[in-house]
This record gives C-alpha cells, structure tokens and sequence, in this order.
C-alpha cells in the first residue's frame, strides 16, 4: 500500500511519539517513604528494613519484586503498583500489603 508523504510522515511521528511516552512512562518518580499512602501502609524500599514488630505477616524474603501487585519485571529495579498511582515503588522495598506472586 502506497501511503502518500504527509501520511506516512504522519504515522512514523506518532509511533516515535508512542515510543517516548512509553520511555517517560518507565521514568516514574519513586515512592516517597514519607508519603501518606506509603507511611499508611508502612512501606520501606528495602525490604530490611521492614518493622517486622509492628507488621507479623512480614517474613524475611518477602519484597516488592515477589508481590502480586507489583507491575515491573522482576530483573528491574522499580516498578508500578497500583496501590501508588503514578509512581514507581523499588523492587527491593515492601508494604503491608504485600501479597505472593501466583
């Protein structure tokens, strides 16, 4: 199919400008331990740190990475979550809401 110039101009643009998105989407901030959300739900970047007094269902192992909600692939070192709308949590880190991978 022979698209014309303009066209075809057209499309490369806008999967060049899918592709950027794309990159910045990856390039989230992380979260912040002194957010609300993450304070409410005791989240720590590392997972070591984790106040295993205050939180009994925490076991040694348990990180972000190992989560069911955590969205990054588990060689990265951040990803999303859904319980952090527009941020990255770490893959190391942990919150209360932690729940194994399936």
């Amino acid at each position: 199919m022979n698209l014309p110039l303009p066209r075809r101009v057209f499309l490369m643009t806008l999967a060049a400008t899918g592709a950027a998105l794309a990159s910045v989407a990856q390039a989230q901030a992380l979260v912040d331990e002194k957010d609300a959300q993450a304070a409410a739900l005791g989240y720590v970047a590392d997972a070591t740190r984790a106040d295993a007094k205050k939180y009994p269902k925490f076991a040694a192992g348990q990180n972000c990475a190992g989560c069911a909600l955590y969205q990054g692939k588990a060689a990265v070192k951040a990803g999303g979550c859904p319980l952090f709308a527009g941020k990255q949590v770490a893959g190391a880190g942990w919150c209360s809401a932690w729940a194994k991978k399936a």
